[in-house]
């Protein structure tokens, strides 16, 4: 009887060592990137401009309404960060589709052009 209390208390410490115990999700903070110097942004320009200019070549790409001011520096800065390696083409895809989820074409031609160019 003894052994057979002392085998059902181990069988249960080694289920309970083999239960998952999950963090609950945090969220993080956004990461926070230091703003080009100029230097950086003479550097980017003209590369951006050829990234740019590519587009109008090729039919399938359907422009992304950037027809704010505000919309406009979020995709130049998420350029930007794909151009200076702060982000990964992964990256860079996952954050567009994020604002504009009908775009990926867009966004994998726009990350293939910057690794071209650069």
């Amino acid at each position: 009887m003894k052994i057979k209390l002392l085998i059902a208390v181990l069988a249960g410490f080694t289920f309970t060592a083999c239960t998952n115990n999950v963090p609950s999700p945090t969220t993080a903070a956004p990461v926070k990137y230091a703003q080009p110097s100029e230097a950086k942004l003479a550097e980017f320009s003209p590369v951006m401009r050829k990234v740019a200019l590519s587009t109008r070549e090729d039919p399938k790409y359907n422009r992304m309404a950037l027809d704010t001011t505000e919309k406009k520096e979020w995709f130049q800065n998420l350029m930007y960060r794909l151009w200076n390696r702060d982000i990964s083409k992964g990256q860079f895809i996952a954050e567009g589709l994020a604002k504009y989820p009908t775009h990926r074409y867009e966004f994998n031609f726009i990350a293939n052009g910057f690794q071209k160019h650069s």
